[in-house]
């Protein structure tokens, strides 16, 4: 393609980084603010706080895909940053969740670039390589790697490590002075575009009437939005599931974000090739999968083993953890220190092994349950055995089913994209933005669904669970979808 085009095309990228990066920026900061004791936020409050941006700029992707039809991607994104810096700027003088919550609506606004720039892009590539042009848009998706990456450091250094905290308010204003310079870029280094083919605004909200535009957008719910819900999500999640510092957790949801954003221009070229479908179908299965091992949370389950009986009548001379003594015959007894409850189910870290464990483990011991000089009965119990089955959802192995489930969530947003252009290339802006509200929707959502289910269940592990559930959605609507094409054909 020419110049121009591969141009707007970095810029577009460039911008929509620069938005995402913004639009996240809650995940990492709300949760220092709420670890150095800053504010105290319920869990619900925090999803809250991270989901209440992911929402503005879901809703607002429809409208910012008309006005991008209308007026030109150009203006629309430029638009867009310059009062996304407004609301990000007086966000370092917030102090109440109330202040924090109107704020983070205000610059919620960024997510809506997504749309200007689908609409945007698409005017000029081809149909034949408009998935690429699209995949490789979509790497502005590691904005929030970036955030999640560099923000937690950056806020150590301007807090000095939390001995001066209130150093937490320069980064809002980092952040807006970076919205604002990449407005003046985008504006000196664009030129404006409008669709070849003028249409009413009835004519370009027909296709929303159609089931297809609301299934794509159903498989973008889960692969846009549990991408964008996770991108926040998995910094609290390391930090209170391993203990991590949210430096710590910052890298390691990064290695979930990043490959999202980059995998997204892969996704892109694949579905130009063997076709959209295709590939989503092997996303979803392998998502499926890797969320199935996720379900197991850190537990540790105690539960009644084999105990100890005396052989002949006689009285405890001695009890100790390792042996008891009943006149003349010991019994030894298989020692480690545990509490002698019937059944213990306990979720999280309780257990002091740390090594790279990756199928459970069990230990036994034995609890004495009678006292010296006690009289025991033949066949009586002289000590209760405990069977302990450990699981450690260790953390490296944890961050392996995590990539690679960014990976295939980058894959198919992808792919979804590249759907929508192959059925509606003349009006991506509009079928574009309806599908982008619907995956935004589920970026708001989700972590506040997330933080309900943590404190009625107190178990991390079931975000994963219900975003399984929309994962086996999916699959079959796809299957039906097939299945409805093929009797048509």
């Amino acid at each position: 393609m020419s110049a121009i085009s591969n141009r707007i095309l970095a810029l577009n990228t460039f911008a929509f980084t620069v938005c995402f990066a913004a639009w996240m920026i809650n995940g990492v900061l709300v949760t220092f603010l709420v670890n150095n004791g800053v504010f105290n936020w319920s869990a619900v409050q925090i999803g809250w706080l991270l989901g209440i941006p992911v929402l503005v700029g879901s809703v607002f992707r429809l409208p910012v895909g008309l006005l991008t039809d209308k007026f030109g991607g150009r203006w629309v994104m430029a638009a867009i940053l310059i009062i996304c810096a407004i609301p990000m700027y007086f966000l370092s003088l917030a102090n109440n969740f109330t202040s924090f919550l109107l704020l983070s609506f205000g610059f919620g606004l960024a997510g809506a670039a997504f749309a200007a720039g689908v609409a945007y892009t698409s005017l000029w590539f081809p149909k034949e390589k408009q998935g690429t042009a699209l995949g490789i848009f979509g790497i502005g998706n590691t904005g929030a790697a970036l955030t999640t990456f560099f923000a937690p450091t950056i806020l150590n250094h301007l807090t000095h490590s939390g001995t001066n905290i209130e150093g937490w308010r320069t980064l809002p204003k980092l952040y807006a002075a970076l919205l604002l310079a990449t407005s003046l870029i985008f504006v000196l280094s664009t030129k404006n575009k409008l669709p070849s083919v003028a249409r009413s605004m009835s004519q370009r909200l027909l296709p929303l009437k159609e089931s297809r535009v609301w299934r794509f957008g159903f498989y973008y719910f889960l692969v846009f939005g549990g991408f964008v819900a996770l991108s926040q999500w998995l910094i609290p999640y390391y930090v209170n599931v391993y203990s991590l510092s949210i430096v710590s957790a910052g890298f390691m949801a990064a290695a979930f974000s990043l490959p999202a954003g980059i995998f997204r221009a892969v996704g892109g070229w694949l579905a130009d090739r063997i076709g959209a479908r295709r590939v989503l179908r092997w996303i979803l299965s392998i998502c499926l999968v890797c969320m199935l091992f996720l379900f197991v949370p850190r537990m540790e389950i105690q539960a009644p083993g084999q105990g100890v009986m005396a052989v002949k009548t006689g009285t405890t001379v001695l009890v100790s953890e390792h042996e008891i003594v009943v006149g003349n015959d010991t019994y030894s007894l298989q020692s480690k220190e545990g509490d002698s409850s019937e059944v213990t189910i306990r979720f999280g870290i309780h257990h002091d092994q740390e090594g790279f464990l990756f199928l459970p483990t069990t230990s036994f011991h034995q609890i004495p349950i009678v006292n010296e000089g006690e009289k025991v009965e033949k066949g009586q119990l002289l000590a209760k055995g405990v069977t302990t089955i450990y699981f450690q959802a260790n953390k490296w192995i944890f961050s392996g089913l995590v990539f690679i489930i960014g990976m295939m969530m980058g894959l198919g947003g992808a792919a979804v994209y590249k759907h929508i252009s192959d059925y509606y290339p003349s009006n991506i802006g509009t079928v574009g933005g309806i599908v982008g509200v619907l995956g935004g929707l589920g970026g708001f959502f989700g972590p506040i669904i997330f933080g309900y289910l943590l404190k009625l269940s107190g178990i991390w592990t079931t975000c994963w669970m219900l975003l399984a559930v929309l994962v086996s959605v999916c699959i079959v609507l796809q299957r039906l979808a097939i299945r409805a094409i093929s009797r048509n054909a």
